[in-house]
């Protein structure tokens, strides 16, 4: 009797233990898996109807059905119905819209996206998701005209665009170029319209500008910028390397800054001087020189930039360089603004009420001081040797903001005086001739303004 009884709670014991063995074995089994299908999508989608709806479905035991039903509040139509014979890990879920008038009545619809994965867990069942996503009907591309433009623009120079933008849905608003900088406006006196300086840069041969309108739904319009293009032919300079250059402020402008570099030829160095610090410091100059205004304005009035009194021009803005040494090309660069130079230590002064937004060392531009001006214009002074003012100080027409010198690259006390629009080097004597200011900036303001106000 007794061995009788050990015998059934042995089989008791075991019972237990494969109990416990099957529900340890479904707990941590791959096929038991416990966690619901992610279903990636935002919350609300734009819809313009031409392409498919793209819904991105993961599971870590691989998804088997997916469906996808849309609502009006009212009636219901199926849109999508996926049985995956061999479930997917990592799938998409297309959804075309219906091919009748059912998404034709309103714009505002519920899309309920259901997945269900292949896991044995929930009574062989699987794992279920359930995401609702509100859907707005938007086939409208943005109304988009251009109001007021600079009769033209030449190489290496700049030019204004007023313009009217609106959609209810506008996300994205910029103006293109062939070479792939993007030109952002800024809101402009009433809603709905915007203005932008444009900029051809000097290494480019080719210019046009195209305004692009993209609301939520990726609705697209375009408007072509009316410019008449001026080619300019700019200074080609050749320039012979002595060995004096070489062996004293190349050599000596390396030791200060890329030390690395000093055991390498005097040829070596100037190159990585003119070539990978001045990248760095041209990408540093642009970074700092490329937003531009996102509150609405009312107004842009400038006066002429003139920062050196009684100075001569000694260098030209874009001057291409090309650098020889004994017979051989080595190197090539643009100079991109212009540099005067007057008495030593001279006083610069800002031409125009604005905000410093950089005010240090920069390799070959030496003691680099960047001011702002709004609408995404910036003036630059280089090789300066003192500093009146520094970043973040607002400065007024006249006032006195730093001393020329000769630090960085510079062989002599001067200014290296640059305009930037928007990241883009431009043609700074335009912006220093009143005439060329008032005819390509401010009238076509005031032309706009009045268009806008009858409008």
């Amino acid at each position: 009797m007794r061995e009788k009884k050990g015998f059934s709670g042995i089989i008791v014991i075991i019972i237990l233990l494969l109990v416990a063995g099957g529900v340890f074995f479904i707990y941590n089994s791959k096929y038991f898996e416990r966690n619901a299908p992610k279903i990636i999508s935002q919350n609300e989608i734009y819809w313009n109807l031409k392409k498919p709806l793209d819904i991105q479905l993961q599971d870590d035991s691989g998804i088997k059905f997916a469906q996808a039903v849309l609502s009006d509040g009212k009636n219901n139509t199926v849109l999508a119905n996926k049985i995956y014979s061999n479930p997917k890990k990592d799938t998409q879920l297309m959804i075309s819209p219906p091919k009748d008038s059912f998404m034709y009545k309103k714009n505002h619809f519920i899309l309920t996206i259901q997945a269900v994965d292949s896991s044995k867990w929930n009574w062989f069942q699987g794992n279920k998701a359930i995401k609702k996503i509100n859907i707005i009907i938007d086939t409208k591309r943005p109304k988009l005209y251009v109001i007021r433009s600079s009769y033209g623009i030449r190489k290496g120079g700049s030019a204004l665009v007023i313009f009217k933008a609106s959609d209810k849905n506008l996300k994205s608003l910029y103006i293109k170029t062939p070479f792939g900088k993007k030109f952002y406006p800024t809101p402009f006196y009433k809603k709905g319209y915007y203005i932008s300086l444009l900029a051809w840069p000097v290494e480019q041969k080719n210019f046009s500008a195209n305004i692009v309108a993209i609301d939520k739904a990726n609705n697209i319009s375009t408007a072509h910028v009316p410019l008449y293009f001026k080619s300019m032919k700019y200074r080609k300079t050749n320039i012979t390397l002595t060995e004096n250059f070489l062996n004293n402020k190349v050599t000596n402008f390396i030791n200060d800054v890329a030390p690395k570099m000093s055991n390498k030829t005097p040829v070596e160095k100037f190159v990585y001087i003119n070539e990978a610090i001045r990248k760095i410091n041209e990408d540093l100059i642009k970074k700092v020189t490329t937003p531009t205004d996102t509150d609405m304005i009312s107004n842009f009035h400038l006066k002429r930039f003139y920062p050196l009194i009684d100075a001569a021009a000694v260098a030209g803005f874009g001057d291409h360089r090309t650098y020889y040494y004994k017979g051989k090309v080595v190197s090539h660069s643009y100079h991109l603004g212009i540099d005067l130079a007057s008495i030593a230590r001279a006083k610069i002064r800002a031409s125009n009420n604005g905000i410093v937004v950089f005010a240090k060392f920069n390799g070959i531009y030496g003691n680099n001081m960047i001011i702002y001006h709004g609408l995404g214009l910036y003036t630059l002074f280089g090789h300066c040797s003192e500093f009146i003012v520094q970043k973040g100080d607002s400065v007024k027409r006249s006032q006195v903001i730093a001393r020329t010198g000769k630090t960085g690259m510079a062989l002599g006390d001067h200014l290296h005086f640059g305009v930037y629009i928007q990241g883009v080097a431009v043609y700074p004597k335009e912006w220093m001739d009143p005439h060329w200011m008032k005819l390509n900036i401010f009238d076509i303001i005031k032309d706009a303004k009045n268009i806008i106000n009858k409008n």
